[in-house]
């Protein structure tokens, strides 16, 4: 059973960074990690006629998280876990670290053939960016994880101990940069002993410079 559920959208740099800082603590204390869909498309459809800020652009942005969902899921089905993780990494790394988000609105199997050959996985997959019959399950897993948290909040949500006793959620922590070594396991402990407190929100809005390094 895995120790975390992380629930994530492609597109999102908070949750970007977030994962990486994840992934350093599994690297350090073998944990395992099931990675989950969330989409800012989903969260936002409200916004889409009422909301002048919610425009085109905007918009577009989060339907690169759209395609790149898509695929995960057909990864997923085929090749599991570890294989969704190999290709948010490369995907994730493009987008974030390599700016490139905008290719894949350009051409979204061109873009996801080149994550999956990154992540080792067949290239052909690629074709399933356009196949949106995927979408029902992505909306049903960002439900779910709202559903453990309530409305009203962005990207990433983090499951801690999934399906065990103490099971609980946050939204975040949204993070500037991607602690490493000890930084990253006190961090990680800290974030674990307030998931399991039933602290329901400590928030401030500044969130400093984004660093990807």
């Amino acid at each position: 059973m895995a120790d975390l559920e992380f629930f994530f959208d492609p597109v999102c740099p908070w949750a970007w960074i977030t994962s990486r800082w994840v992934t350093e603590v599994q690297g350090l204390r073998s944990y395992e990690v099931t990675w989950r869909f969330i989409s800012l498309k989903v969260l936002n459809e409200h916004r889409i006629g009422s909301d002048p800020d919610y425009d085109g652009a905007y918009q577009q942005g989060h339907f690169a998280g759209v395609y790149a969902h898509r695929v995960c899921d057909e990864v997923r089905m085929q090749h599991g876990n570890e294989a969704v993780a190999a290709l948010y990494t490369a995907t994730g790394t493009a987008f974030h670290k390599g700016r490139r988000r905008p290719q894949i609105n350009a051409d979204p199997v061109a873009f996801m053939g080149e994550m999956l050959s990154m992540a080792g996985l067949p290239v052909g997959l690629a074709e399933h960016a356009l196949d949106d019959t995927h979408d029902a399950y992505v909306r049903a897993d960002t439900e779910l994880a709202l559903s453990r948290t309530g409305g009203d909040v962005g990207t990433p949500i983090l499951t801690h101990r999934p399906g065990q006793p103490g099971e609980a959620s946050l939204f975040g922590p949204v993070i500037p940069y991607i602690p490493r070594g000890d930084a990253a396991l006190k961090l990680w402990d800290a974030v674990d002993t307030i998931a399991a407190s039933g602290v329901a929100e400590i928030k401030r809005s500044l969130r400093g410079d984004i660093d990807f390094t």
